[in-house]
C-alpha cells in the first residue's frame, strides 16, 4: 500500500489522485450511503472537489484523511434535511467451517440476508453524524483522532457519537443478544 506522505500529495496531479484513491473513496461512499448508485455519485463529487482544490492541499494531514474529510462533509451536507438512507456494511457473519463457506445452504443464505436486513434496519436509527463516525471507526479502522480530523470535531465528540451509536445499535439488535 502506498504511503500517504504529505510531500507526495503536494506534487500529485488530479489523475494520480483519482488512480491512487478512487476505489477507497468509492468504498467509503458506499459505506456511508448504502447504495452503489449513490456511492458512485458521492465518490465522483468528492473526487471532483478534491481535484479542483488539490493545489490548496497544504499537507497538514495525510492525503486520504483530507479526502475522508471532503467525503464526510459532502455526505453530511447532502443529508441535511433529507431522510437518512440505510447503510450497507458487509459483516462477516459466516461461521461455517472449511469449504462449506463457498457454497452456503439455502437456509444459511436466508439467514445471512435476514441478518443483513436487521443490521441495515438498525443502522437506520443512527443520525448521519453517528453513522459516519461508526463507519469510519469500525468499517474503515480509523483511530479516534483520525475520525475527529475527518469529521472536523474534537476526539471527545467522536467518542460521544460512537457511544450513542453503539448503544442504539445494541438496543436495535438486542434480539441477537437474547438468542445467545
Amino acid at each position: 500500500m502506498p504511503t500517504d506522505a504529505p510531500d507526495i500529495a503536494s506534487s500529485m496531479d488530479a489523475e494520480e489522485l483519482v488512480d491512487r484513491y478512487g476505489k477507497r473513496v468509492y468504498h467509503l461512499a458506499l459505506d456511508l450511503t448504502g447504495d452503489p448508485h449513490d456511492a458512485e455519485d458521492l465518490s465522483q463529487e468528492v473526487l471532483a472537489k478534491a481535484c479542483q482544490s488539490l493545489n490548496t492541499f497544504r499537507g497538514a494531514s495525510k492525503p486520504f484523511t483530507w479526502l475522508y474529510r471532503i467525503a464526510v462533509n459532502t455526505y453530511l451536507n447532502g443529508q441535511r434535511g433529507a431522510a437518512t438512507e440505510a447503510e450497507m456494511l458487509q459483516p462477516d457473519v459466516d461461521t461455517t467451517p472449511g469449504d462449506a463457506r463457498s457454497h452456503p445452504s439455502p437456509s444459511q443464505q436466508a439467514e445471512r440476508r435476514q441478518i443483513q436486513a436487521d443490521i441495515e434496519e438498525a443502522l437506520d436509527v443512527l443520525s448521519p453524524r453517528e453513522r459516519t463516525a461508526f463507519v469510519l471507526k469500525h468499517e474503515h479502522d480509523l483511530l479516534i483522532r483520525e475520525v475527529a480530523e475527518a469529521m472536523e470535531v474534537a476526539p471527545g465528540t467522536v467518542k460521544s457519537m460512537l457511544y450513542r451509536a453503539t448503544r442504539k445499535l445494541r438496543d436495535a439488535l438486542s434480539d441477537y443478544r437474547d438468542e445467545r
